[in-house]
């Protein structure tokens, strides 16, 4: 069952879905990669993609149809540029933010900017948002059977033993690695599920407050 969104207290995590934008995989997988999509807007938290073709572009077609929101981080620094230059989609995203950092970057934005990164097929550019996310201690699901990235991850995981090995989990089904990947987060974040379920953390809706918080402009 979908959470009720109404509810100012539920937190909405990002999970960012990365795969290839082109290739082989983006043929054996672009239903996988709506079913990704989809699962994570059931779920209600938040989609994230580098706003680029290929199976990103099917997850953030797939979280549209379910209703779900969609967050793109682009490349470009500007619509225009986005679409006349890079030949990006824009029909899918709720919201695309324009980093203007190109590819490399933006890659490295998407990464911080997100919960969680869930990889399905892939090339360097995923392995490159899968690094960096292990560096920055974000957890990392992997869609096993997809090919590409995801089908290297597991051996390079036992040639290059990271210490955030923990943080990477598997499965080969897109729902089962949603529901997987939310119940960690969940678990990552129960200090702040307790926090909202006991006390109000809205200060800043306080009508009796009369201080700023600290550094306000």
């Amino acid at each position: 069952m979908a959470p009720d969104l109404n509810d100012l207290k539920y937190l909405r995590y990002s999970i960012c879905v990365s795969g290839a934008a082109a290739g082989p995989t983006v043929k054996a997988d672009h239903e996988m990669a709506e079913e990704l999509g989809r699962a994570i807007a059931h779920s209600g938290h938040i989609l994230t993609t580098g706003a680029t073709v290929g199976l990103p572009y099917f997850a953030a077609r797939g979280a549209k149809e379910e209703g779900g929101t969609s967050i793109g981080f682009s490349p470009a620094g500007s619509l225009r540029e986005h679409v006349h230059k890079y030949r990006l989609p824009y029909d899918v995203f709720d919201f695309i933010n324009f980093t203007g950092l190109t590819y490399v970057g933006r890659d490295l934005y998407l990464v911080q900017s997100s919960d969680a990164i869930l990889t399905i097929g892939g090339r360097f550019g995923s392995l490159h948002e899968f690094t960096s996310a292990l560096e920055a201690h974000k957890p990392c699901g992997v869609l096993l059977g997809s090919g590409g990235t995801a089908d290297a991850i597991p051996d390079l995981m036992k040639l290059l033993p990271p210490p955030q090995n923990d943080l990477v989990i598997y499965d080969t089904d897109p729902d089962r690695l949603v529901r997987k990947m939310v119940k960690i987060l969940d678990e990552k974040y129960k200090d702040m599920h307790d926090e909202f379920s006991h006390h109000d953390m809205h200060w800043f809706l306080r009508e009796t407050s009369t201080s700023p918080p600290p550094h306000a402009g």
